[in-house]
Order: structure tokens, then sequence, then C-alpha cells
């Protein structure tokens, strides 16, 4: 099957590496027009680099070799203003919006768990969407479909640590859950979806770094991938550390495609059975 995205035009945040480049890709090549936001600036309380400018331009260059068209704009989704006028943008060269992912996120594991960090972490990964949505709202029409990026930490009873980073971040992704059920209500009459997805650890710079080693692994100093790989793996009920960005966005074409077109309210986790650890009483 292929087309299933034909003509639309996909708003996605976080675009210049990881799920978001993922998502932008698998959108193209079934036919959507891509806008892709990233920040492509370092957060001072955050351990990892972010994305650069360079990543966001190789995200427009695997797109175009997909012969669909993409407009890359560099904003940060703290920034109310900011994705308002991205929105803008999007329009102006489009002429539409038809998918939004508020994909954008962060994760401060590192060393700094300062009160700062706790703002940054929910400020991209609740206001950030929160921020995207609403600029998008009023240009969207009949058929448009809402993906967010959940996370299966939002179901995890204790989060994932009380640390001011993980604290932030948990109670961004469980915000979400409320957020997509509610607006979806709100959404329903003019027949705009809103979903979401759960993802378990996915294969990104996000998860691949020496301070979430050290979150899986913390008997160890320094630990490796290697050390981390047993430890992430307990987390699933199938036999893998990880999921590929690749395998959500699979789920994000689903839910931006018309096969989906009576599903809204709902998150979706692709989670290796990660959720099934987890009482049923707690989902």
């Amino acid at each position: 099957m292929t087309g299933r995205v034909e003509g639309k035009v996909a708003f996605i945040t976080g675009a210049g590496r990881g799920q978001g480049r993922s998502h932008a890709l698998r959108l193209a090549g079934e036919g959507a027009d891509i806008v892709a936001v990233d920040y492509c600036t370092d957060i001072g309380t955050i351990s990892y680099p972010m994305s650069t400018n360079e990543d966001l331009a190789e995200t427009a260059r695997l797109v175009e070799d997909l012969d669909r068209r993409i407009t890359t704009i560099q904003a940060d989704v703290r920034d109310l203003s900011a994705m308002a006028a991205a929105v803008q943008t999007a329009v102006a060269d489009f002429g539409r919006i038809d998918i939004v992912c508020p994909n954008a996120g962060i994760s401060a594991d590192g060393p700094d768990q300062s009160v700062q960090a706790f703002a940054d972490v929910v400020g991209v990964d609740l206001v950030g969407v929160l921020n995207t949505v609403n600029s998008a709202l009023p240009v969207l029409k009949e058929g448009a479909s809402i993906i967010v990026t959940g996370s299966v930490a939002a179901m995890l009873m204790g989060g994932v640590g009380a640390a001011a980073g993980g604290v932030a971040y948990t109670l961004s992704k469980r915000t979400l859950i409320d957020y997509v059920r509610q607006l979806a209500v709100v959404l329903a009459p003019a027949n705009i979806r809103i979903n979401g997805i759960h993802p378990t650890n996915c294969n990104t710079m996000m998860l691949q770094h020496e301070d979430m080693y050290r979150v899986f692994r913390p008997d160890l100093e320094h630990p490796t991938r290697e050390d981390a790989i047993p430890a992430f793996t307990t987390l699933q009920s199938m036999p893998v550390p990880w999921v590929e960005p690749a395998d959500i966005s699979n789920a994000v074409l689903f839910l931006a495609s018309d096969e989906a077109r009576y599903v809204t309210g709902q998150f979706l986790a692709v989670d290796a059975g990660a959720l099934l650890k987890i009482p049923a009483s707690a989902h």
C-alpha cells in the first residue's frame, strides 16, 4: 500500500533527527509534504547534545530524495510566538496543515537536577506540545490528525525517578494523556482527531548517552551501551532493549491516515510489551 497520506502536509517538531526525522521520512514516503521544525540549539541543563542545523538540513535532503517538498524552520517549542510564526510559514508555503506531530522532547538525566532542569523538561515536553497544537488548531480543517508523543514512563508507577528531570518527564507525559482525551472530545464535532503514542525505550540520542545508561546501571560509574543493554531489556516483555524510531513512525502513519479516521482520544503503546509488566489498575 502506498500513498496513504498523499497530498497532505505534516508539521513535525523535533524533526532534526531521531523519531522526528523518522516520522518525516515515513510520511513523505507515503506522499506527504513536510514542515520540519527543530530548535537546533543545546539546552544548558540537558547533558546530551541537541540536534544541529546540519541535522535539520539532512532531514530536508532525505525528504527531497523521496521527491517531496519540505520547509525547515528553526524554532523553540517553548516559545508560543515562535510556534505561531512557524505555523504561518507552513501555511504560506503549502496552503494547509493536515497532520501535526508535536514530537520534540528532552530528558534531563545528567548531573544538573536543578529547578531549571525541571522547567526545561516541562517546557519542551508539555508546554511545547500545547504551544504546537494551540498554534496549529486555527488552521486545521476537517479530517486533520494530531499525533502526540507520549511515553511508557507516563504509565510507570513512580515514573522515572525522584530527581527533578525524571519528575518533570513523568509529569509531562502523564498530563498529555488527559490532554489528548479531553481535547479529542472538543475536536470531534469538527472531525479533527487527536491521538498519542507511548513508545518504550527508543533507539535515539535521548536513550543512547552515558547519563541515561547510569539511570539503568547506577552501580557503575561510567556504564557503556553494552552495560546498559541487559537493564534496558528488563523494561519490555519481549526480549529487546529498545524499539527503533521506524516502529513509532509506522504507528504515526496509521494514525495520520484515513485508516484511522474513527480513532481519536487514544494512546497506542509501541512498547514491546512493557505495559504488560504494569498492573492493569495502574493504566
